[in-house]
């Protein structure tokens, strides 16, 4: 127990802010290394930007079974720099200042812990493979550009997801991205406003026929960013929009998108203003099948620890829907974390303890 808390406190205040993993990678790839694993990184952050590539390590096995692959991410949201962690009551928090930084590093941390209890205590696994990520945050970049050459693995387990133990993610919505820039005409705004076009009008005329939020049980539209204007007096010639559009279904996407850009050429056509609209898939959606026998197996371990474990969806993106787009095999496990990406985040020391317990299990199945 006091190891793991120690390495996680410590991992936490090692800066790794998404494109900024380089201290924090090289940190653990000599951890690695003293628990005999071969380290290497892979150049996905040429095809990105940032400080350095993923982490890919391997160990060689006692038995015959299959390769597998564990898996976080290294980077961090932001504010993720000079992070003072702080234990209060069997949970560890920030100070407050800055986000803990347990997504992901908590899911490292338990990782090797596991790994390294196996090799203390001399147990028979099967090949290992190690991938820690880059730029995960954010457009998942280091698990779309993970050089696949480097493993042999064809499924394993991700642990990054706030759920709890034993809650196993098999379903997460693919996400397109928006940006629009909706282009009207400057004008005085006291004396001739009548001569200009409000980019803001288009911009509420669209919004006022567009769905919005909720739209079925499988998808969601949000309008997250907007910018413009030079001043009160002067009427708004042009406005940025970002937003996103989330689904299980691939088709219900393109619908919702093809909605939201009909909205807004059909205000500018109402006022005489003009839209760019591009949109980028970021990443699909994953759908593992509940009675595959990475699922199963997982289950299997977790009901061996008193847990009961089930199956589930989550609303956010994560590595798995990367790998599974790539033809790997991928659930993502829930440990436990709470209040990501916010300066209240926690996580308690017990899941810790538990997900590396997990971990060990898992391997030596």
């Amino acid at each position: 127990m006091e190891r793991i808390v120690e390495r996680f406190l410590h991992f936490v205040q090692i800066d790794s802010e998404s494109g900024e993993e380089k201290d924090f990678a090289l940190h653990l790839k000599t951890i690695l290394e003293s628990l005999g694993f071969d380290v290497k990184f892979d150049q996905a952050h040429e095809a990105f930007g940032g400080t350095i590539g993923n982490l890919i390590a391997t160990k060689k096995g006692h038995t015959s079974k299959k390769p597998i692959l564990l898996s976080a991410h290294m980077d961090t949201v932001k504010p993720g720099k000079n992070i003072k962690p702080i234990i209060k009551e069997g949970m560890i928090y920030s100070e407050g200042e800055t986000i803990l930084g347990g997504d992901d590093k908590a899911g490292i941390a338990a990782i090797i812990e596991g790994v390294n209890q196996i090799i203390e205590e001399d147990l028979d696994h099967p090949d290992l493979e190690l991938v820690f990520t880059v730029c995960e945050e954010g457009g998942i970049n280091g698990g779309k550009h993970l050089d696949l050459n480097l493993i042999k693995a064809t499924e394993g387990i991700i642990l990054d997801s706030s759920k709890l133990p034993g809650e196993i993610i098999v379903q997460s919505p693919g996400q397109t991205r928006i940006e629009v820039t909706i282009h009207g005409k400057s004008a005085h705004a006291g004396v001739s406003p009548e001569s200009g076009i409000s980019a803001a009008q288009i911009f509420a005329e669209a919004v006022h026929h567009m769905k919005l939020l909720r739209i079925d049980e499988e998808t969601t539209a949000n309008i997250g960013m907007i910018s413009g204007g030079k001043g009160t007096n002067v009427v708004m010639e042009e406005l940025k929009v970002l937003g996103e559009v989330r689904s299980l279904n691939l088709d219900k996407m393109n619908e919702q998108v093809k909605h939201m850009a009909f909205c807004f050429e059909k205000a500018a056509e109402k006022f005489g203003g003009q839209v760019t609209f591009n949109s980028e898939l970021k990443y699909p959606a994953f759908n593992v099948d509940p009675l595959h026998e990475l699922v199963i197996n997982t289950k299997k371990v977790f009901e061996e620890m008193g847990i009961s474990a089930t199956t589930t969806f989550t609303g956010g993106g994560s590595d798995a829907n990367a790998l599974n787009a790539r033809n790997m095999t991928m659930i993502n496990l829930g440990i436990g974390e709470k209040k990501a990406h916010t300066t209240e985040e926690h996580y308690a020391v017990s899941d810790l303890i538990l997900m590396s317990d997990f971990v060990k299990r898992w391997i030596i199945k």
